[in-house]
């Protein structure tokens, strides 16, 4: 098998420090959480920005996110940046094209409509920017035409599309992307399990979600919440890919929180060596996704 790929999602649209002391969310926080995850044999980072008038909620403002790129590559060389353009609740379809313009070198793209229904924790003093706790029930519309708007976007600034794939029905979404040239081999497909309307996380829903990759593609799994670790062991053992991080999961096991980021990744990658199969490189995983061997610099 080729070397295992390890995105850590160090920080979310959602949840904050009210959730995890350790949850990054300045541009400094975030960077240095990223680093301790570098070290720990991350190859590739997912970020999300933080309103720095409201650390409580997202932003998708391209000079925010700008930002913590150049600080990301400041600590992590060659490290690959993965921007979001799903955001949070508050984030409009307008802004999910714009913050592209803070040009990461790969970036999330749904395949689909994204539903769910949520309490977000009341965020206390001595925290910045509390507010009590947040209930939400919403569908983000992400239709054909929008999803084609985003990937455009990003074949015009060559940033790589990470297609998030939520159930194997979104096959055609891409598969209409990939008949456009929006899209180019080699594609990566992220697989979300466990996530609320998205796919139920058992080994035979992976297995039928991997048969239906088209050819020149890879994937990566995001197992949620307590679903994380078996998950992406099932993605190592299948010859995929991970994502781990305190986006998806606070928990090193039940009862027990993560310390931090890197934690989620030195644990991902013990496991990895336990099945024998080594970790990749950025740079190994830079050739493999087929993006410059030369870092981006902000």
């Amino acid at each position: 098998m080729e070397p295992l790929i390890i995105t850590c999602c160090c920080n979310g649209g959602m949840q904050g420090k009210e959730t995890h002391p350790d949850l990054p969310e300045t541009p400094e926080e975030i960077a240095d959480s990223v680093y301790e995850a570098y070290i720990a044999g991350a190859s590739v980072v997912h970020v999300h920005g933080r309103n720095p008038h409201n650390l409580g909620e997202v932003t998708m403002d391209p000079e925010v996110l700008y930002r913590i790129n150049a600080l990301i590559r400041e600590r992590c060389p060659d490290i690959i940046i993965n921007n979001t353009t799903g955001g949070g609740p508050t984030t409009t379809m307008e802004d999910r094209i714009r913050c592209l313009e803070a040009l990461p070198e790969m970036a999330s793209l749904n395949m689909g409509p994204d539903m769910s229904r949520f309490v977000v924790k009341a965020r206390e003093e001595p925290l910045d920017h509390p507010h009590p706790a947040q209930e939400y029930d919403l569908c983000i519309p992400f239709t054909y035409g929008f999803i084609e708007q985003l990937a455009e976007s990003m074949l015009e600034k060559r940033i790589i599309p990470e297609m998030e794939m939520y159930h194997s029905g979104q096959y055609w979404v891409a598969q209409s992307l990939i008949a456009k040239g929006l899209v180019k081999t080699p594609y990566l497909f992220q697989f979300v399990m466990g996530y609320q309307t998205s796919t139920y996380p058992t080994p035979e829903n992976l297995i039928h979600m991997a048969r239906e990759l088209p050819a020149g593609a890879h994937f990566a799994v995001a197992g949620i919440g307590k679903y994380q670790w078996a998950m992406t062991t099932q993605s190592i053992l299948l010859g995929g890919h991970v994502r781990v991080g305190l986006e998806d999961n606070l928990y090193l096991k039940r009862g027990l929180k993560l310390k931090n980021n890197a934690e989620a990744v030195a644990k991902i990658a013990h496991i990895s060596w336990e099945l024998n199969r080594d970790i990749a490189t950025p740079q190994q995983a830079r050739e493999m996704l087929g993006l410059s061997a030369v870092p981006s610099r902000y």
